[in-house]
C-alpha cells in the first residue's frame, strides 16, 4: 500500500506549571494530546501551528522555535511526522472554533506529573517535563505507533 507523509505543527503551550492539552474520548477511551494538526501546501509550519490552535481550541499563540519530532509511521493511513513547536499564550482569538472528531474539550495538565498522565504520544511526557526543568533532552523523539509500551518513566 502506498501511503503519503503528513506533516503536522503541534503547539507546546506552557502557563503556569500546566501545559495546554486537549481531551479526546475515543469510543470511552478519554486521552490528551497536543493542539495543532496538518500543514497545508504551501503554509509555513508555524502558521499551521498557530492555525491549529486557534481552531482546535479558540486560543491565539506567539510560535516559537521547534523543540520536538516525533514520528507516526504505522497505524494510520499516512506516515505522521510531527514537529512540536514551544508557544506563548496571547489568549483567546475570534477565530472560528471547531475541533477535529472525537475532541470533547480542553484541559491544562500538570508538567509536574505528566509522566503518569495519559498524553499521546507518550514518548513526549519525559522530554516535556525535562524541557520546562531546564534539563537536557532529546529533540528528535523516533517513532511511536498505537500498541506500543507505555512510556511513563
Amino acid at each position: 500500500m502506498e501511503r503519503n507523509v503528513r506533516t503536522s505543527a503541534k503547539a507546546l503551550i506552557i502557563k503556569d506549571g500546566s501545559m495546554l492539552a486537549i481531551k479526546i474520548n475515543d469510543n470511552g477511551e478519554e486521552f490528551y494530546i497536543m493542539p495543532g494538526g496538518g500543514q497545508n501546501a504551501g503554509e509555513l509550519l508555524q502558521d499551521a501551528c498557530r492555525r491549529e490552535v486557534a481552531e482546535e481550541v479558540g486560543i491565539d499563540v506567539k510560535v516559537g522555535d521547534a523543540v520536538f519530532i516525533i514520528e507516526g509511521s504505522e497505524g494510520e493511513p499516512f506516515h505522521r511526522v510531527d514537529i512540536v513547536f514551544l508557544c506563548e499564550y496571547l489568549g483567546t482569538t475570534d477565530a472560528e472554533h471547531h475541533g477535529d472528531n472525537n475532541q470533547t474539550g480542553y484541559e491544562w495538565l500538570k508538567i509536574e506529573t505528566l509522566n503518569k498522565a495519559p498524553l499521546y504520544p507518550s514518548k513526549l511526557r519525559r522530554p516535556i517535563m525535562n524541557l520546562y526543568e531546564g534539563k537536557a533532552y532529546p529533540v528528535y523523539l523516533g517513532n511511536e505507533c498505537a500498541g506500543d509500551p507505555e512510556i511513563t518513566d
